[in-house]
C-alpha cells in the first residue's frame, strides 16, 4: 500500500507541474505577446519600431529648390563645389561635362568630392542630363534666354551666359555657403582642398593664367574658371559690385571686369584678403604645371571652343594615365603633350 500511494503521489506532482507549465505558457501567448514578437523576431519590431519613430520625425523644411540643392551638396562648415553647364557641354561622342567627371573617378583622392559637386543647369537637356549622372542638381531660371548651344568665347551670348553665372554664385554666397566654382574643362587630378587654405582666413583663393611668383600680388592674371570663396559680408558685397558692372561693361566678360575692378582697388576698400593661386599647383593651357608630382588641376584655359578643349583635354587624360604608370625615377622627367587643338583654335 505505501509503494502504491508513493507512486500516486507522484504522479500527482507530475500532473501538477505539467499544469504549471501550460499555465505560464498560457500567460504568455494570452498577456505577452509584445515579449514574444521581441524574442522571436526581434528585427521585425526593430523595424516598427523605426517606422514609428520617421512617422513622428518633422520633414526637413526648405526655402525653395536652390536651398535644398545647395543642403544635399553640402559638405563640412557648408561647403560645396559648383559647376555649371549647357547643353553644348553634355552632348557628343565625349561630353565636357562626362571629361570632368572621368578625371574626378582617376583623380587622386577625388572620387569622394562628387557627392559635394553641385551643377547648376542652364537648360533642360543639361539638367537631364545631370540627374543621369546621379549629380546634385539645380536648374537656372534664364529667362527666355537661349542658352542651349555651344557660346564662342568672347561672342556677346558667351558674355551673357558668364554674367548668369555670376548672379547664381553670389546668391550661393547669400545664402551661407562657401564653395569652389570649377569650370567642367577643369580637370580635378588630385584633391585640391590640402592644397588650399581652407580655415576661414582667405575671402578668396582664385587661379591664374600666369602667376608672377607672388601669392599676393594684384598683378597676376586672373582666371574666373577656379576659384574658391568663403561666404561672408565682404565677398558678398563683391559679387554685388562685380554684377552691378553688367550693364557698363559691353564687350567685356565677367573675368575682364572682376580684373578691372580690383585694379581699381576694390579688393582693398573691402577689405578682402585674397591669394592668387601659384600654377605648379593649379595649372592651365595658359601656364603648363612644371611638376605634374604637385599639380591638382589643369584648366583647358587660352582655347576658344569646345572641340578643342575636349580633344586636348582627353589628351591630358591620356598623359595622367601615362603619368601614374612611371616610377618615382621616370616621373621626374615628365612632360605634357602640347595643346595642338586649342592653339590651333584662334586660327580663322
Amino acid at each position: 500500500m505505501d509503494h502504491q500511494q508513493s507512486k500516486l503521489n507522484s504522479k500527482i506532482l507530475e500532473n501538477g507541474i505539467y499544469i504549471c507549465i501550460l499555465c505560464g505558457l498560457l500567460y504568455v501567448i494570452l498577456f505577452n505577446q509584445t515579449t514574444i514578437k521581441s524574442f522571436i523576431f526581434p528585427a521585425l519590431q526593430q523595424s516598427q519600431t523605426q517606422s514609428h519613430n520617421t512617422l513622428n520625425l518633422k520633414p526637413k523644411t526648405y526655402k525653395d529648390d536652390l536651398d535644398a540643392a545647395l543642403a544635399r551638396a553640402s559638405g563640412e562648415n557648408k561647403t560645396i563645389i559648383i559647376a555649371i553647364v549647357n547643353k553644348a557641354y553634355v552632348e557628343g561622342y565625349k561630353p565636357m561635362l562626362d571629361i570632368f567627371l572621368d578625371g574626378l573617378w582617376l583623380g587622386e583622392d577625388t572620387q569622394g568630392l562628387k557627392d559635394h559637386l553641385l551643377v547648376g543647369a542652364m537648360d533642360q537637356t543639361s539638367y537631364r542630363r545631370c540627374l543621369f549622372h546621379g549629380l546634385h542638381c539645380y536648374k537656372l531660371k534664364t529667362d527666355g534666354v537661349d542658352f542651349v548651344s555651344e557660346k564662342l568665347y568672347m561672342s556677346d551670348e558667351f558674355i551673357k551666359m558668364m554674367w548668369r553665372r555670376t548672379l547664381f554664385l553670389g546668391e550661393v554666397l547669400k545664402r551661407g555657403y562657401n564653395f569652389i566654382f570649377t569650370d567642367t574643362d577643369v580637370l580635378w587630378l588630385r584633391n585640391p582642398f590640402p592644397k588650399l587654405i581652407v580655415n576661414g582666413s582667405i575671402d578668396l583663393q582664385i587661379s591664374t593664367d600666369k602667376f608672377n611668383g607672388d601669392p599676393w600680388s594684384e598683378q597676376n592674371l586672373i582666371n574666373t574658371g577656379f576659384y574658391m570663396v568663403r561666404s561672408n559680408n565682404k565677398t558678398i558685397a563683391l559679387f554685388d559690385s562685380w554684377y552691378a558692372q553688367k550693364n557698363n561693361s559691353r564687350g567685356l566678360k565677367e573675368q575682364d571686369v572682376l580684373l578691372n575692378l580690383m585694379h581699381q582697388g576694390l579688393f582693398h576698400n573691402l577689405g578682402l584678403k585674397v591669394m592668387f593661386l601659384d600654377t605648379v599647383l593649379f595649372s592651365g593651357f595658359c601656364e603648363n604645371s612644371r611638376d605634374a608630382r604637385l599639380v591638382s588641376t589643369v584648366h583647358a584655359n587660352c582655347c576658344r571652343s569646345i572641340v578643342a578643349k575636349v580633344a586636348d583635354l582627353s589628351t591630358v587624360m591620356a598623359d595622367w594615365r601615362r603619368f601614374k604608370s612611371l616610377s618615382a625615377n621616370e616621373s621626374s622627367t615628365f612632360f605634357w603633350s602640347p595643346h595642338d587643338r586649342c592653339i590651333n583654335s584662334w586660327r580663322p
